[in-house]
């Protein structure tokens, strides 16, 4: 497989862990799969598309690892019930949460429809909520470890959560919310042994991020700000999600982690 070397992967064990990853057919999903994966957990891949799904488990099962592919629209409570039942008739348990599903339809403001909006907030921020709840209560039912903890939920937010992006009203809404979220169910769950954090990535490149109706000219104005000079990879992201997921960050929670190529401070 691909992402970690001999002494990171050593450092960053996951073994006995079960994990949900939603989004996980592709791009940044799949690659946070496979790394969870690698450092041993059970992963369960979770996307609107079950054939993209079933790759994946596919790639993680060649690398001897352990992987179940369900099918679920995060904005669809039924979807998020069938997820954790499946993973707990599978598994027995959960111990970790990626909530990385997301969309981003490019649109002007101005034109921007009420159904247009609602979606965007119902995939980006409803379903982060409604998975976030699902998967707490049973991670919450896990005997704590050594650090008193029991498990940790990781939300994939975005700069646009810290700064504007125009045509992207709705989206940047979802994210802002993601991040305020994170802060709030950190103090609510930590009682439970519950870390919750959040990860803004910044211009990464996947392939959601190629297939969008966004023009070269905005492609160029997107990276111009970025100091480091270019998108992020997948694995960089990754990385930040397998550290938050792991016991090696059990001193944060509520922590917001931008990882952007310094774009926020440019």
């Amino acid at each position: 497989m691909f992402g970690l070397n001999k002494t990171t992967k050593k450092f960053l064990d996951l073994k006995g862990k079960v994990a949900i990853v939603t989004g996980a057919g592709r791009g940044m999903g799949r690659t946070h799969a496979l790394t969870l994966a690698q450092a041993g957990a059970k992963v369960v891949v979770s996307d609107i598309s079950l054939e993209n799904c079933q790759k994946v488990v596919e790639e993680i099962k060649k690398e001897h690892g352990e992987a179940i592919a369900v099918k679920c629209d995060i904005s669809l409570k039924a979807d998020i019930d069938n997820v954790v039942k499946v993973t707990l008739e599978k598994f027995a348990k959960i111990d970790i949460l990626v909530n990385n599903a997301g969309i981003f339809p490019f649109q002007p403001f101005l034109e921007m429809k009420e159904q247009d909006f609602e979606k965007v907030i119902n995939v980006n921020l409803k379903g982060y909520f409604l998975m976030s709840q699902a998967c707490a209560k049973e991670i919450a039912k896990n005997p704590l470890n050594a650090n008193g903890q029991r498990g940790s939920i990781v939300n994939i937010s975005s700069i646009a959560a810290l700064v504007g992006f125009a045509g992207l009203a709705h989206y940047c809404a979802s994210k802002g919310g993601i991040m305020a979220m994170t802060r709030a169910l950190a103090l609510e769950l930590a009682p439970l042994g519950i870390r919750v954090n959040d990860i803004n990535p910044g211009a990464v490149d996947t392939p959601g991020a190629s297939n969008t109706s966004m023009t070269e000219e905005q492609r160029k104005a997107m990276l111009a700000p970025i100091p480091l000079k270019r998108q992020g990879k997948d694995q960089e992201i990754s990385n930040a999600v397998l550290f938050l997921a792991s016991d090696e960050s059990s001193y944060m929670t509520g922590s917001v982690m931008v990882v952007d190529g310094g774009w926020v401070i440019g």
